[in-house]
């Protein structure tokens, strides 16, 4: 599952094959056949474990978000990872939902919760600043995470595209300003 996960991120869905899964994780045919039918199944399997990690890092970042300042620090944690590999590969999620949302509608429907999730738990740390009256009362947190969210997975993509971080962060910097916007003080 690694050997694939990690295939796919760098090579692309489309063009990871078998072949490639088995070479790299020094499997035989039958072995991956034990485990996965086909590519699909394959392929669903993957954007499960990469959706569960991401969740699950992002949960973490975000399970007591309160703050801009909390804001500012997940926005500096996703531009840091992403710098490790000078933007080169983008979102592992969004990368899959790009490749797979018109041809796997298992996947897109996986990939989809899985970006409403972490929507949510963005709209979940505004509405806690909501809550303490740190945003004023008309902000929307589920419409900010949106905006947030869009202009973090366009700046992966833009960040994977120009090999350089800096679109991400300027994007994701643009989204803040906007929530800097709904602030009190």
């Amino acid at each position: 599952m690694q050997a694939a996960a990690d295939l796919m991120y760098v090579k692309g869905v489309n063009a990871t094959t078998l072949d490639d899964v088995r070479a790299v994780s020094g499997t035989s045919k039958s072995q991956l056949y034990q485990h996965f039918a086909d590519k699909d199944a394959l392929v669903r399997a993957v954007v499960a474990l990469q959706a569960h990690r991401v969740l699950d890092r992002e949960q973490q970042q975000l399970e007591r978000l309160s703050t801009l300042s909390g804001l500012h620090r997940w926005r500096n944690v996703l531009v840091q990872l992403n710098s490790l590999k000078n933007g080169a590969y983008g979102c592992v999620l969004g990368s899959m939902a790009n490749e797979l949302a018109g041809q796997d509608e298992e996947a897109r429907s996986v990939l989809a919760a899985t970006f409403a999730t972490w929507e949510g738990l963005i709209a979940d740390g505004l509405r806690r600043m909501l809550d303490k009256g740190s945003l004023k009362p008309d902000a929307d947190p589920d419409e900010l995470a949106i905006g947030l969210m869009a202009a973090l997975q366009g700046g992966y993509l833009l960040a994977q595209t120009a090999g350089n971080v800096r679109p991400m962060e300027v994007a994701l910097d643009m989204a803040l300003d906007q929530i800097k916007c709904h602030l009190t003080v």
